[in-house]
C-alpha cells in the first residue's frame, strides 16, 4: 500500500474521530430520543388498548342488568359508559323504560344519550321526539328535529308534531313527503297513509307501469 493511501486512511480517520467528538453528545442524545418516543407509542397504544377492552366490558356489563330489567341498576351503569357504547346502552335502556311504563325516564335517558356519531344522532332524535310528541311535547319534539329532512322517519315524525299541534296543512306537507320516500310495498306505508288521510289529505296513486 501507498504512503500516500495511509496518509490519506489517517486523514479519514482522524476526521471521523473528531466528528465523533464534536457530535457524539447529540448523536447519542438523538437515539435515546428516537428509543424513548418508540417506547412512548408502544405505552400509549397499551394504555389505548387497555380502556379499550375495559369500556367493552363496561358495555357488555350494562347490557346484561338492562336484559335483566334492573332499571335500579342499569340507570347508573349506563351513565358511567361514554361515547358510541353510552350511546348504545342508553337507547336499549329508553326501550325497556318505556316497556316498563316510564315514559319520562325513557326521555330523561335519551336527553342525555349525546353522541359525535351521525347515524346514532339521528336515531337518538327520531325516539327521543317520538315520546315528546306521546308526551304532549310535540313542540319540543318539532325544534329537535331538521327542518329540511329528507327521510321518511324523520318526516314522518314532523307531521305527526304538526297534526299534534294542529297544523294540519303542515302534517299533510310532511306525511306526502314521507311517502315518496317510501316502497309502495313497504309494511310503514299503510299507516302513514292513514295518517295523511286524517289530516285530509289523499295518498298519491302509484304511477302504473308501462
Amino acid at each position: 500500500m501507498a504512503i500516500d493511501d495511509l496518509l490519506d486512511e489517517h486523514e479519514q480517520g482522524e476526521k471521523v474521530r473528531t466528528w465523533l467528538r464534536e457530535n457524539g453528545a447529540g448523536l447519542i442524545g438523538g437515539v435515546a430520543l428516537g428509543l424513548a418516543l418508540i417506547g412512548g407509542w408502544q405505552w400509549w397504544q397499551k394504555q389505548r388498548d387497555s380502556k379499550q377492552v375495559a369500556a367493552g366490558a363496561q358495555y357488555q356489563a350494562a347490557l346484561k342488568t338492562i336484559e335483566s330489567k334492573d332499571l335500579k341498576q342499569a340507570v347508573p351503569k349506563v351513565a358511567a359508559l361514554h361515547g358510541v357504547y353510552a350511546t348504545l346502552a342508553a337507547l336499549d335502556l329508553a326501550k325497556v323504560q318505556l316497556e316498563a311504563g316510564q315514559r319520562d325516564a325513557a326521555i330523561a335517558t335519551l336527553r342525555k344519550a349525546g353522541t359525535g356519531d351521525r347515524a346514532l344522532t339521528a336515531v337518538v332524535q327520531q325516539r327521543l321526539a317520538r315520546l315528546l310528541v306521546d308526551a304532549g311535547k310535540a313542540d319540543q319534539a318539532l325544534a329537535m328535529l331538521p327542518s329540511a329532512a329528507a327521510d321518511a322517519n324523520t318526516l314522518e315524525i314532523r307531521g305527526d308534531a304538526q297534526s299534534a299541534l294542529g297544523h294540519r296543512d303542515l302534517a299533510r306537507n310532511d306525511y306526502s313527503h314521507a311517502l315518496t320516500q317510501m316502497e309502495v310495498g313497504s309494511p310503514q306505508r299503510r299507516l302513514l297513509e292513514l295518517k295523511l288521510s286524517e289530516v285530509g289529505g289523499a295518498p298519491a296513486k302509484p304511477e302504473a307501469k308501462s
